[in-house]
């Protein structure tokens, strides 16, 4: 049975005389008394182990530094006999390493280059983080392709319901609301000109080419992305995946695949139903406005708009899909182990994505520019 620990002040604090067992069960209880201690030992106070019974690694650490600010060469002076304390002093002595100093940051222009400095080089690691994921994912999705067996359909299935059929209302609406605007300001603008009839093909070519996959990509990455970042991470906090890991279970196989092939497949379906209600926002406009009525309205559509634009619109679709899905799950799959970390991912999973949709659509633009599509 271990006896309880004690010490005593002896001789006006140039002397700690230590009493019963020091050990990591009996020790707990005095870490706060022996730091208000240090205030009273004199310097070169020794230690008088002649009444201590038991000692371990932990007590001998916690009176090595107790003693240790009383000692101008740092050396503890034990007096008494024990089989182990002062060799245990020593040992835990070696382990004490002074605290690093805090680093120092300049001030000024010298600091200034150094925070740009410090975030190029995390926005690099991010690029080639995220790269390497992408060539991850891509690898995976080659695989189950030539084995589709493996493909989860169940999740899939699932993930196509949340985070595209779910997400079709809102979708629908705001392009509807984005087609009215572009009919009313066709409408004043070009009216000007008294070319208000053309009206028609500007709802046409926005929507479709451009407005329609480029809100709903939107859409995608403040909606489903940022779900995407939350559940793996959640999972990521709960060592849920290390668990995976340790059935067997490949995070990439069940995890990213099956959210990448349903944002493949739901991306271009709710493009088109983008589309469908720009110009149906735009037709009640120019309906209302101008005059023109539905069949006027798809006649000169299908007349005098070119099918590409159309298509142009179609094939970015799967493309921001992809972009979105691997920013998210890559996002997730960082997170930390706490609740912090999981909102700096989900923030940092819907700026990447929006500035991607930008950025690849900007580079979708020239493309199609120089293609003369």
């Amino acid at each position: 049975m271990a006896h309880e620990a004690a010490y005593d002040l002896l001789d006006e604090g140039r002397a700690l005389a230590l009493k019963g067992d020091w050990t990591v069960d009996t020790i707990a209880a005095l870490e706060e008394d022996l730091r208000a201690l240090r205030e009273q030992l004199q310097p070169g106070a020794t230690l008088d182990v002649s009444s201590l019974g038991r000692m371990d690694v932990a007590g001998a650490y916690l009176i090595g530094r107790t003693l240790r600010g009383a000692q101008p060469d740092g050396k503890i002076r034990v007096r008494g006999e024990h089989a182990s304390a002062r060799k245990l002093i020593e040992t835990a002595g070696k382990s004490v390493k002074d605290p690093a100093p805090p680093p120092s940051h300049p001030h000024g222009f010298v600091g200034l280059l150094e925070v740009i400095g410090r975030n190029v080089g995390a926005i690099g690691e991010e690029i080639i983080e995220t790269m390497g994921f992408l060539g991850e994912t891509l690898s995976v999705l080659g695989r189950l392709v030539l084995r589709p067996a493996k493909i989860r359909w169940v999740s899939v299935v699932h993930t196509m319901e949340v985070a595209g059929l779910n997400a079709t209302p809102i979708i629908a609406l705001l392009s509807f609301f984005i087609g009215l605007v572009v009919a009313y300001l066709g409408a004043r603008i070009l009216g000007d000109f008294g070319a208000s009839v053309f009206t028609v093909e500007l709802v046409a070519f926005s929507v479709m080419r451009e407005f329609g996959v480029v809100i709903t990509a939107v859409l995608l990455a403040g909606r489903t992305a940022s779900a995407f970042t939350a559940e793996i991470g959640a999972m990521k906090m709960r060592q849920e995946i290390d668990a995976m890991r340790v059935m067997g279970i490949e995070p990439m196989d069940a995890l990213v695949a099956p959210r990448v092939i349903a944002m493949l497949v739901m991306a271009p379906i709710l493009t088109f139903a983008a589309d469908m209600a720009g110009l149906f926002g735009g037709l009640l406009v120019a309906w209302a406005e101008l005059g023109v009525s539905p069949n006027m309205f798809f006649n000169r559509i299908s007349e005098l708009v070119p099918a590409q634009h159309f298509w142009v619109g179609m094939v970015k679709a799967p493309v921001f899909a992809l972009v979105l899905s691997v920013i998210a799950c890559k996002q997730g799959l960082s997170v930390g182990g706490d609740v912090a970390s999981l909102g700096s991912r989900v923030t940092t999973s819907v700026v990447q994505s929006i500035f991607m949709v930008i950025l690849v659509d900007a580079g979708f633009a020239l493309w199609f520019l120089e293609m003369d599509l």
